[in-house]
């Protein structure tokens, strides 16, 4: 871990698009035949991609984590490599970027120091980092055959047989419902990710899947909603920006079924309406979940703004997604109580968090 350097991140975000533009005039000038192979529509596509690079750069350091930003490298990748676009170009690219940004007058020479550290990290991690990515589903897993099978309907679009599926395997074989959200959909929604991003399905497939998922969700909710309440409450959100909202779903069906009261406030939910459920609710939890890592800065900004206030002052917080499973202490930096790596690890965690007494 690096010092965080969150001035750096607030010059970034403020150029961002100008940056990218000039990044990418530059990136073009050295390597001419750019042009000839990618065309004008593979122009603005590198000014985008140059965004969504100083986007992650930004976030990595501004929470002081050089791994971020190579975790975001290997990401691009293997993106990349989906799209025939070698990786000697996405180098080559950050190359420019380092080079750009050191010329910057917007940076003092510290500050260019820090930037060139984050970057030539991810440019010493890139040679060893895959260009594809194996499935998600593996044979030792449980039920992964019918996870196989539920993601197979999933994808050729046969969203009732893939919820008869699910509805069988609670209903005739007994299989509880905890083991299909870990085994069945979130390994299938893993894999789901994996071939977006390998460009072996388009994002309109994606979004199928996930909404057919979340339908069957709710087709489980007989099973979920009757367990026998133990007088605690949990509201469950993304941060503002966050439109990342299965995983967090599930962890809230999951306290639903150890006999918590869940209030599942989705994806995006601004500041102001977390507090005001949180108060509404009389909360003893608020889990919070961060998809991206640029979103970290948000849910660092919601934790403070809920222990800034008295009235919250007895409401534990719990945090979870991917930049915290890269960065075991990332947690306890922004100020949470607690982080948990899935769902029935949220429910272990949380139930030692919040005891009986604690109750309102």
């Amino acid at each position: 871990m690096s010092m965080p350097h969150p001035n750096i991140s607030l010059l970034l975000d403020a150029q961002r698009v100008e940056l990218a533009k000039e990044i990418v005039n530059a990136f073009y000038r050295e390597e001419p035949k750019l042009a000839e192979r990618y065309g004008d529509k593979g122009r603005k596509k590198c000014v985008e991609d140059t965004q969504y690079h100083l986007t992650y750069l930004s976030e990595a350091i501004s929470v002081g984590h050089p791994s971020f930003f190579a975790n975001y490298i290997a990401w691009a990748k293997v993106l990349l490599s989906g799209m025939n676009i070698p990786s000697e170009d996405l180098a080559r690219n950050l190359q420019v970027i380092r080079s750009e940004l050191a010329q910057q007058s917007l940076f003092s020479q510290n500050e260019i120091e820090v930037i060139e550290e984050f970057i030539s990290f991810g440019l010493e991690q890139l040679p060893t980092l895959p260009s594809e990515l194996t499935s998600f589903i593996e044979d030792t897993h449980p039920y992964s055959d019918l996870a196989q099978q539920y993601l197979e309907y999933l994808l050729r679009g046969e969203r009732q047989i893939a919820s008869r599926l699910i509805l069988d395997a609670v209903e005739k074989q007994n299989i509880n419902v905890r083991e299909i959200y870990l085994n069945v959909f979130q390994y299938s929604q893993y894999e789901i990710g994996r071939l977006w991003q390998m460009n072996k399905i388009s994002v309109a497939q994606e979004h199928y899947c996930t909404a057919a998922t979340q339908l069957i969700m709710s087709q489980l909710y007989a099973h979920i909603f009757s367990s026998d309440k133990v007088g605690k409450t949990m509201v469950a959100t993304c941060v503002g920006g966050d439109l990342h909202e299965l995983g967090v779903r599930m962890v809230a069906d999951f306290f639903e079924m150890e006999g918590w009261d869940t209030y599942y406030l989705g994806a995006n939910t601004p500041t102001f309406s977390v507090l005001q459920e949180l108060k509404e609710r009389q909360a003893n939890l608020l889990a919070i979940s961060v998809t991206m890592t640029f979103h970290i800065r948000a849910a660092e900004s919601l934790i403070a703004a809920v222990k800034s206030n008295e009235d919250y002052k007895n409401i534990k917080i719990m945090v979870g997604g991917h930049p915290f499973n890269l960065e075991s202490s990332l947690w306890q930096q922004i100020g949470a109580d607690a982080y948990a790596r899935d769902a029935q690890e949220a429910i272990e965690i949380s139930n030692q968090l919040v005891t009986k007494k604690d109750t309102k």
